[in-house]
């Protein structure tokens, strides 16, 4: 479960970093664009909620990303593929 974790020694934070920040925008991007379309016409889109819902959905993204990214090896991990492709 946590094989890739940011916990671990052996994962690289700068590159942990990038891309759980990658994955943040792209979920904060989503529930922008849900909480838009959810609105009939633009006007009357709340947009106090579709930020709230959209810095939200970042935040739980980043706690999310914790456990592990698969973009991210750990030097375990890449080790143990290295084994497995001789």
């Amino acid at each position: 479960m946590f094989k890739n974790s940011v916990l671990r020694s052996s994962v690289d934070t700068k590159e942990w970093a990038k891309a759980a920040a990658v994955r943040a925008v792209k979920t904060m991007a989503q529930a922008a664009i849900a909480g838009i379309g959810a609105a009939t016409v633009v006007s009357a889109v709340d947009w106090r909620m579709v930020v709230s819902a959209a810095v939200v959905a970042g935040l739980v993204s980043i706690l999310t990303s914790v456990a592990g990214i698969p973009e991210v090896k750990s030097k375990e991990t890449v080790a143990e593929e290295s084994e497995v492709g001789k």
